[in-house]
């Protein structure tokens, strides 16, 4: 299997914005506050967490393939 990774650059999609994030390694992260414009980024439908939706790299529970948060 594949080292995970547990950084990943957020991308805002309200101004651009993008910050590099240590990611949490057995939980999800729901919510992210843009440090640009104060947006409040939330999952996108489907996606278990913002590193899903906004992130550079997947989570490491998706990673691992094993489904985020009770999620397959």
């Amino acid at each position: 299997m594949a080292e995970l990774t547990y950084r990943s650059t957020i991308t805002c999609p309200q101004c651009g914005h993008q910050k590099a994030e240590v990611m949490p390694a057995d939980a999800c992260q729901y919510f992210y506050e843009c440090v640009s414009c104060k947006a409040l980024l939330k999952p996108k439908s489907g996606d278990c967490c913002v590193f899903c939706s906004y992130g550079s790299v997947a989570c490491p529970p998706i990673q691992q393939q094993t489904g985020c948060c009770n999620r397959e």
